[in-house]
């Protein structure tokens, strides 16, 4: 047995904080900076102290562990990188303000590498010439960079992290599939060992590219992520989560549209109100459901281009901004990641066509198309359920005015069809496998099935069975590490501190020596050396001056699973032995004590 040193507080750099900072929004963050396991250096860039290393390393070597049990391969590549691989896969501009970019004392480009597909997928060019050198699995834990435009919450969204990034490389497309899943498993296995519940929902590619993606999601109340699945077993992102789009209607009997006053109607909720009082159904009431609203939106290109858009959408339904942000892009034809906002003052001004709260797709009456020709220049989508036939109120591109009757590809069309509506709870499940179910989460993992951007833009080729230069393809495969270490610490802690799990924490077991006597003293000593003989890691509260109370209150905040206190029981021969998790404490005989601790570490 290898005895493991000791962690002696009285010499651990260490300085605990009785109060939350100021800047902390979630109790992970708390925790990890008043437990001085971080140390804020700057806004989403943290210092790593001696014990939140213990703990970091834990979760590295698991993850480590299971990449090599799939035959993957440990690399290290520098964050420090040249611009010119970047503008060979467009991602110089395609990743706009997230990307950290700096010049080197003679001018030239570089950046802080927020991903390393592109240094992965030359390092196997530098070295790979044959099919027979495939399949070949590479992987690195490695510290990344990304300017966050609002950190927050910590390690959860920071602009340094530490993430495990892996990539496949395959002579084909069966290949890539079986990567795939044996990365999937490895994922499993990590989240399983770090004992982070995971969903693992369909998600959509972004500026990575690439066809199949999937997330996995700790579900978590404070998670960015929305995601929603069924009792049927379908689960996605909110981003990726398709419309179960409505059959076409027959419109033929439909009247002619016609443009009608509404006065002082520019919400959906008055123009309801409005159509009921003025212009009444011939059998029930008008809804929000019947209307059609047409949202103007700002796409913030990757290069700063700012392009308005409109977008049709049932009144009854919200717009999510996160679903047009992942979804415009494709549609517009941009290459890589979008922002969007709400269209402004300004943007108005510069359209005087776009009568706000009276904005309609044209008519075929007198007006021109919104979005065809260049009356307006704005391009016009609609969402799915605005299927052909569909019979509509809204906007007549003229104050106080709608149009009643307007019906879908008879007196308006789209330049395309976009998902940009909220997803709501009961909604169908895409694959009809039941109402959706919400929930938030935190992205602890993501994997694509790249295929061959990448390749393809950096000449990765390898020659076939046939002696034919074959274009190889990849698979990206991420795990956020440092995130993983919140999220822990997230859902492991109560109102005193930190709890860890037995596998990740700092030591197992904290001793706690408080009392005056001598005698206290030295069997503290002599209990913590045989617990390290036994190899165990002790951590040792052995401060001469703080007083009983500081010395229990952080042994909770610290959080190790198994504390054992040397007091006043000591001269009636006993110690108490408290498991962290539960609360529950007992008395164990001091005679007996090492044995007692050893058995309720390892039990």
């Amino acid at each position: 047995m290898i005895q493991v040193a000791t962690t002696r507080l009285s010499q651990l750099f260490l300085r605990t904080l009785r109060d939350d900072p100021v800047d902390a929004e979630v109790a992970s963050h708390k925790l990890l900076v008043r437990a001085g396991y971080i140390r804020r250096a700057a806004p989403g860039i943290y210092t790593w102290l001696p014990l939140g290393l213990k703990v970091l390393n834990k979760v590295e070597n698991i993850v480590r562990e299971e990449m090599n049990a799939i035959g993957a391969q440990e690399v290290h590549f520098p964050a420090l990188l040249p611009r010119e691989p970047y503008e060979a896969t467009n991602r110089w501009t395609e990743y706009g303000d997230n990307l950290f970019r700096l010049q080197d004392r003679r001018g030239t480009d570089m950046l802080l590498a927020p991903t390393h597909e592109e240094m992965f997928t030359l390092l196997v060019k530098d070295l790979y010439s044959s099919y027979k050198d495939l399949p070949v699995y590479l992987y690195q834990i490695q510290t990344k960079y990304r300017d966050e435009a609002r950190p927050r919450a910590g390690l959860l969204r920071g602009r340094e992290f530490i993430m495990k990034d892996s990539y496949s490389f395959n002579i084909d497309d069966a290949g890539l599939e079986e990567a795939y899943f044996a990365h999937r498993g490895a994922y499993q296995r990590i989240f399983e060992r770090l004992g982070l519940e995971i969903a693992i929902v369909k998600a959509q590619s972004g500026a990575m590219g690439g066809s199949r993606s999937e997330e996995f999601l700790h579900p978590t109340p404070v998670g960015e992520d929305t995601f929603v699945r069924s009792e049927g077993g379908y689960a996605a992102n909110v981003e990726a989560v398709t419309t179960v789009v409505p059959e076409p209607i027959d419109a033929s009997n439909t009247p002619a549209a016609s443009i009608e006053v509404t006065p002082d109607s520019p919400t959906i909720e008055t123009l309801v109100e409005q159509s009921n009082a003025l212009h009444p159904k011939s059998e029930g009431q008008w809804t929000a459901a019947d209307t059609l609203k047409n949202v103007v939106i700002a796409v913030i290109h990757p290069d700063g281009t700012r392009q308005l858009v409109a977008i049709g959408v049932p009144g009854d339904r919200a717009v999510d901004m996160g679903r047009v942000e992942v979804n415009v892009g494709v549609l517009l034809g941009i290459g890589g990641e979008v922002e969007v906002e709400a269209a402004t003052e300004e943007d108005f001004k510069k359209f005087p066509q776009l009568v706000k709260g009276y904005i309609g797709p044209g008519l075929s009456l007198d007006a021109k198309l919104l979005g065809t020709e260049s009356e307006t220049e704005i391009p016009y989508f609609v969402d799915p359920r605005v299927v052909s036939g569909s019979t509509w109120i809204t906007g007549a591109n003229e104050a106080e005015k709608h149009v009643y009757n307007l019906v879908f590809e008879r007196d308006f069309e789209a330049d395309g069809v976009i998902e940009a509506c909220e997803v709501r709870e009961g909604d169908p499940a895409p694959d009809g496998s039941g109402p959706l179910i919400a929930a938030r989460g935190i992205e602890m993992g993501h994997i694509f099935q790249l295929g061959r951007k990448y390749a393809e833009a950096l000449g990765l080729k390898v020659l076939d069975q046939n002696g034919k230069l074959q274009t190889v393809t990849m698979g990206s495969y991420g795990v956020g590490v440092t995130r993983a270490l919140a999220a822990i610490a997230e859902g492991n802690h109560d109102d005193k501190g930190l709890i860890w799990p037995r596998n990740l924490a700092p030591a197992d077991v904290h001793v706690v020596a408080t009392g005056k006597g001598a005698d206290i003293t030295e069997y503290a000593e002599k209990l913590v050396e045989e617990l390290s003989a036994a190899g165990l890691d002790v951590m040792f509260d052995d401060r001469p001056k703080a007083s009983p109370g500081v010395k229990f209150g952080d042994a909770e905040l610290l959080g190790v699973p198994t504390i054992v206190v040397v007091g006043r029981g000591f001269k009636d021969g006993k110690l108490e032995l408290k498991d962290r998790r539960s609360g529950e404490a007992r008395d164990i005989a001091v005679e007996s004590a090492a044995e007692e601790i050893v058995r309720e570490v390892n039990k």
